[in-house]
């Protein structure tokens, strides 16, 4: 009944990306086909919290993880705010259901030497293709950023010169991230050879036919350079960034100037590296202290 409105409502006033539009799509539609098949419900005003609880439920039961249910859950607390608002009911029941519980899972990254052999001794393409795939393995494990602001990353939003980035994040929020010399060097190269395939301007990284890339590719050529180069299981974009977060760290780096970098919306999301941190300290007070290992009989 007011479904196109709410995804409008997400879309313009709340400014999610096309991705997130998407998928509060089908996690709306799949609630109310539930309810309509198992509940009778139709009407917004006549969902209960149970009828909710009970569509959690039937996630859980069926497979689907609990971290994928709370995504399904904020969708739906979302579509209840929005109809709050628009006087379409009178109570929220989102407000009485309790999101599952999810088992704290430290974030997956790579060593600095597996990157660093990744980087000098991968056998990369020749050509330009091959300085495309270098600098998007760099610049993903350099930055921080995710795969879709590599994507997103505009050419005039590149200043080397003053060794920044103009990043659009998620809810289109703009943040400056730095680049290093080296890197910055690196981008140099790539828009010397960019330079023969497409115009100054739109997507920075571009395919070698001067379109601008897609998410498959990426993801494709990091899976490709993390498998030849580390024993990891996951070799997602996400692990660059995630190793990114966790070096910084490592070497000293402030968590708030690592949040404000990765461009996190607060503390708790970027405290999750510390636990990793604090994994390596106590391996080393193990093998360091003359305590820290088994006690003595």
């Amino acid at each position: 009944m007011f479904e196109q409105a709410f995804i409008e409502y997400v879309q313009f006033e709340r400014r999610r990306s096309l991705h997130t539009v998407a998928a509060y799509r089908r996690d709306l539609e799949q609630f109310l086909a539930f309810l309509s098949a198992e509940m009778g419900a139709s009407v917004p005003g006549n969902i209960t919290h149970l009828m909710i609880r009970a569509w959690l439920v039937s996630l859980l039961e069926s497979g689907v993880t609990p971290r994928s249910v709370n995504r399904k859950l904020s969708a739906i607390k979302t579509y209840f705010h929005f109809l709050l608002r628009e006087g379409h009911v009178q109570k929220d029941p989102t407000l009485k259901v309790l999101a599952p519980k999810l088992s704290r899972k430290l974030p997956v990254f790579a060593e600095v030497g597996q990157l660093q052999n990744a980087l000098d001794l991968h056998p990369f393409p020749e050509g330009y293709e091959g300085i495309l795939q270098r600098c998007l393995v760099e610049i993903l494990w350099a930055t921080g950023m995710r795969r879709a602001e590599v994507l997103g990353l505009a050419y005039h939003a590149v200043d080397l010169s003053g060794g920044v980035l103009r990043v659009l994040g998620k809810g289109n929020k703009e943040r400056m991230v730095p680049i290093a010399p080296a890197l910055a060097a690196r981008l140099e190269g790539y828009k010397t050879s960019r330079s023969a395939i497409a115009e100054a301007d739109g997507a920075f990284f571009r395919l070698p036919n001067g379109k601008p890339l897609y998410a498959a590719y990426v993801y494709r050529v990091v899976k490709h350079v993390l498998g030849a180069h580390t024993q990891l299981k996951k070799r997602s974009p996400h692990v660059l960034r995630h190793s990114f977060a966790t070096h910084v760290l490592d070497a000293g780096a402030d968590l708030n100037a690592i949040k404000t970098m990765l461009g996190h919306a607060n503390l708790a999301a970027t405290q999750v590296y510390t636990h990793n941190t604090i994994s390596k300290l106590r391996k080393v007070h193990g093998q360091a202290h003359p305590r820290g290992g088994a006690e003595e009989s």
